[in-house]
């Protein structure tokens, strides 16, 4: 090896071993709207996340069904390797729920081909799952948080130790800066204008996970109101979605043509993901975030003027850079 002898590294530099970058794991709880599945998707389309485990919340989607079309939605990707657990069918406390359209709508998703799943899921139930598989610390998981808390909210109550072992939690839900969102669509009436969904619907959940010290990013309406889903983006995606889950995403966002034709469809639970898996589309600050179980504004995301921050809230959000993360990874360019 003559050259060795001219260039001493040129050896040590031809024998060592390339460092490859191991895929980041995420656990992703979720209540299985329509806008998680695209959030879901998009996780599933890259190459650098692995995607251990999906927990089904209560929420927009009935517990059964939504677990029915997480798996119908990992049989279209070729992903039978991911488990599916199914949480209670209840919040922690209270009984709100999300409007009965919305959930008949998720629970049927309309409009949207996914075809059958050939298992069911697993019998352990969600929050049982999260619990003992976040003290497992040799094994760092972050979560992606897409719906109410109720999963983790009853898993840490179960092991409070959980919330110091996980990596970090990506929740999208909230209202900080902004007005809430019940009142979107006229489908409830409410005078709370301050509260939106994912906390309104199990605040007691919310209150534990806010409180129980584990790292938080915080992707609020504050942020989601700055990535409209608009004609434009819709059209990119029934031109040129070329993949079963990117043809899967613009048939999702079909069914909401009209809400984005009139500016009101925003990247909600997509641009949480997008998030996970790049930060520098949000600013994020921190924050000290409490929530309010007044009966006038039950659910509220309250910033604590004087008090120490617990989350990393997202402030504000980067549309252009989004579109781009979101779009290349389900290969629609």
């Amino acid at each position: 090896m003559i050259l060795a002898l001219f260039f001493p590294g040129f050896l040590g530099a031809q024998m060592a071993p390339r460092r490859v970058a191991l895929p980041r794991t995420v656990i992703i709880d979720t209540d299985a709207g329509s806008d998680d599945l695209m959030a879901i998707a998009f996780l599933l389309s890259r190459t650098d996340f692995h995607v251990e485990a999906i927990t089904i919340a209560n929420g927009m989607a009935h517990v059964p069904a939504g677990g029915r079309n997480v798996l119908r939605l990992l049989e279209l990707a070729g992903r039978r390797d991911v488990p599916v657990y199914l949480g209670r069918e209840t919040p922690l406390s209270g009984s709100v729920e999300f409007p009965a359209e919305w959930r008949r709508n998720s629970d049927e998703l309309p409009g949207v081909t996914l075809p059958e799943a050939h298992r069911a899921a697993e019998t352990r139930s969600a929050d049982e799952f999260i619990s003992k598989r976040l003290v497992d610390a040799a094994r760092p998981v972050q979560i992606l948080e897409l719906g109410p808390m109720t999963n983790l909210g009853a898993a840490f109550q179960g092991a409070s130790r959980a919330a110091h072992t996980v990596r970090q939690i990506v929740i999208m839900g909230g209202a900080v800066g902004v007005s809430g969102n019940l009142g979107d669509g006229g489908a409830y009436l409410t005078n709370n204008t301050a509260s939106e969904w994912n906390m309104f619907v199990d605040p007691a959940a919310a209150k534990i996970v806010f409180a129980s010290g584990a790292p938080i990013r915080l992707v609020a309406l504050d942020a989601t109101q700055r990535v409209p889903v608009d004609m434009a983006l819709f059209e990119q995606f029934q031109a040129r979605a070329a993949t079963p889950l990117a043809r899967f995403v613009a048939q999702a966002l079909a069914t909401n043509r009209d809400l984005i034709r009139h500016g009101f469809y925003f990247a909600w639970d997509p641009l949480a993901a997008a998030v996970l898996a790049n930060p520098m589309i949000a600013t994020f600050r921190p924050k000290a975030i409490a929530i309010s179980e007044k009966p006038e504004e039950l659910g509220r995301t309250v910033e604590v003027k004087q008090g120490r921050a617990n989350v990393q809230l997202a402030v504000d959000a980067d549309s252009l850079r989004f579109r781009d993360v979101f779009m290349n990874a389900l290969g629609v360019r």
